[in-house]
């Protein structure tokens, strides 16, 4: 779904973010949001825990979150480092919701 140079895939790019970036918390998902160099593309990364569930329901969870950020990507501005850590109840809420939650977090960190 993401290309490579949309992921975020080093565990120190990931402390970054979530240490430095701007956060925003919302019922199903904390987000983290850091602007970086404009000529690089939007990176962005997940953090789903065990506290979500099984291993399949961290994977469809993160599989949401992916398509989520993939149908947003455009509205994300260049350089953008985002992180995205999953809550427990994101576990039992439906794609839709999920979607709508993540981009209106996204618009209000990236504005």
């Amino acid at each position: 779904m993401l290309a490579k140079q949309h992921r975020i895939t080093d565990g120190a790019d990931y402390r970054r973010v979530v240490r430095r970036g701007a956060r925003r918390a919302s019922t199903h998902t904390v987000t983290y949001a850091m602007r970086g160099t404009e000529a690089s593309a939007p990176r962005i990364g997940f953090i789903v825990s065990k506290q979500i569930g099984s291993a399949v329901v961290r994977n469809q969870v993160r599989r949401r979150l992916k398509a989520a950020c993939f149908e947003l990507l455009p509205s994300i501005p260049a350089g953008s480092d985002v992180v995205i850590r999953a809550l427990p109840p994101a576990a039992t809420t439906d794609f839709a919701t999920l979607r709508g939650e993540v981009a209106r977090v996204l618009a209000k960190l990236t504005a």
